[in-house]
């Protein structure tokens, strides 16, 4: 049955109903702080679009960078931590006392193709050092 009454939207069904829960001597009070709220976030809206509005029209200098070129997220400025001199060779390259010996320039093989090793017997710069009782370790 149409009654040419516009329907209740449902969040103004549950506002009524949380204001007609309230005692009566707050439900006047309540209803005056909502609508101070909501003319106070109009006000600070016209505010922001009224100052952006004056900094569109008369934009202010930006400082220039300092004389050294950088700028923005890289410059850390007087924030910086002091510069360190390196006190040698250092990072992944460098190996330091674990470095392998300096091999002489390769000869020419003496021996046939045939009686080279080969495969898990060959160890190359990776073989263990001789021990000086001659005892191969086996």
């Amino acid at each position: 049955m149409e009654t040419g009454q516009p329907q209740a939207s449902v969040l103004k069904n549950i506002f009524e109903g949380v204001v007609s829960f309230l005692p009566d001597w707050l439900q006047i009070p309540i209803l005056c702080l909502i609508v101070l709220l909501v003319l106070l976030g109009w006000i600070s809206s016209i505010r922001g679009k009224l100052a952006r509005r004056r900094a569109a029209r008369s934009p202010q200098p930006v400082a220039a960078p300092p004389a050294g070129g950088s700028g923005g997220a890289a410059f850390l400025g007087p924030y910086a931590p002091p510069a360190q001199q390196p006190s040698g060779p250092s990072g992944a390259d460098f190996l330091g006392p674990y470095a392998p010996a300096a091999q002489q320039p390769a000869q020419p093989p003496a021996a046939p193709a045939a009686q080279q090793q080969g495969g898990a017997a060959f160890l190359g710069s990776y073989a263990p050092p001789a021990r000086p009782d001659g005892n191969d370790g086996s």
